[in-house]
């Protein structure tokens, strides 16, 4: 695979070098139509399996951040686990809610944000994530930066490109021999996790992207990604009812895709547990606790399709998958983070959910390994 272009990209414009612009915050991503449309991540490099590669698989060397709350950082931390590396690799997880990164980088109090003003801070000043102040202070979860003493991961984009103009998302791969982002696309990361490390991989056979099955792999991704895994956001960050009304008309209409296709075998490709299993997964097991309400995504519940429901319980009781999931951290990111969306920022207490409540796919189809042919 060849890398594209990664950190510090710039454009010529009129015989200037100028840093590409990009947006600050997701609800920058946001079209005159009222739209969210995601920005590419922009730190593609690749670990190799190579021992020539710039950068190579090797154990103790690369540090996945993450936040618990993330969609795309959780599918790392799945891949992560199911393929046995997290002896290898550390992770470092940041704070469930947005901080205020000028406060937070220059040590300053960080603002009680039940107070009723939080609305006004967030558009007085960037919010993004933030590491805790120590370990006593930490969410259970989160941890101090003891890699790089990064107070934020603004400092880690800006220490890997102090040009950087771009957003501080996670997850970000970082390589401590470099002391830089190797990449920050999740889907690449997984891939990475997959194909690349398996001279130390606890478990090697596991394979999510096997070569048989990659082209069916992929159209499901592309089925997917639109309307489920980032249909979501669009509807939660549109700002023109029509955007909305769109979003919310693909969501179901692929989710209803998504129960038919589930009714037929265990998992989206027989039964074989995929990559693109667990990038569905990751958006079902929060659907009900914050997407429902949150992102006004509320003309069913998970809960309310048999199949759906009965999968994302087969897939959270997987060997090591439930590791990936942290409630508390997913609902107070959400419910924490965005004042436009919750200007009070009150978490709520329910839905009820049982993850390890019993499931039908093994009666259904079969109790076969779900990770060998």
């Amino acid at each position: 695979r060849t890398s594209t272009p990664t950190r510090c990209t710039q454009v010529t414009i009129a015989g200037k070098h100028t840093i590409m612009s990009k947006s600050k915050s997701s609800f920058d991503d946001i079209n005159k139509e009222g739209e969210f449309k995601r920005t590419p991540s922009s730190f593609r490099e690749w670990v190799r399996a190579d021992p020539d590669a710039k950068y190579t698989a090797e154990a103790d060397r690369y540090v996945l951040y993450v936040c618990w709350a993330c969609p795309w950082a959780s599918r790392c931390l799945a891949s992560r686990l199911l393929k046995g590396l997290d002896e290898a690799i550390e992770v470092l997880a940041v704070e469930p809610e947005w901080g205020p990164l000028d406060i937070v980088e220059q040590g300053g109090e960080r603002p009680q944000e039940d107070d009723g003003k939080a609305y006004t801070r967030h558009q007085e000043q960037p919010y993004s994530w933030v590491f805790p102040e120590s370990a006593e202070r930490a969410t259970p979860g989160s941890n101090v930066d003891h890699v790089n003493g990064a107070k934020t991961v603004r400092q880690l984009y800006e220490k890997a490109c102090p040009d950087y103009s771009g957003k501080y998302t996670v997850p970000v791969l970082w390589d401590k021999k470099t002391s830089s982002i190797v990449n920050n696309e999740s889907s690449d990361i997984i891939r990475m996790f997959n194909n690349e490390f398996n001279a130390i991989a606890k478990n090697p056979h596991v394979d999510l992207y096997p070569e048989a099955l990659r082209t069916q792999i992929d159209e499901l991704n592309e089925w997917m990604y639109n309307n489920i895994n980032n249909g979501v956001y669009r509807c939660g960050f549109a700002r023109k009812q029509q955007a909305y009304d769109t979003a919310f008309k693909d969501l179901f209409s692929t989710l209803d895709e998504a129960e038919e296709k589930l009714s037929q075998s265990r998992f989206l490709l027989g039964s074989r547990f995929t990559e693109a299993d667990l990038r569905l997964f990751v958006t079902l097991v929060r659907f009900d606790a914050v997407y429902v309400v949150h992102f006004k995504c509320n003309k069913k519940m998970i809960r309310d399709y048999p199949n759906l429901s009965n999968w994302t319980r087969d897939v959270y009781q997987l060997p090591r998958m439930r590791e990936s999931v942290n409630m508390l951290q997913i609902k107070r990111h959400y419910y924490g983070s965005h004042p436009t969306l919750n200007p009070f920022l009150i978490v709520p207490n329910g839905p009820d959910q049982d993850f390890d409540a019993p499931h039908d796919r093994i009666e259904r189809f079969g109790s076969t390994d779900p990770f060998h042919e």
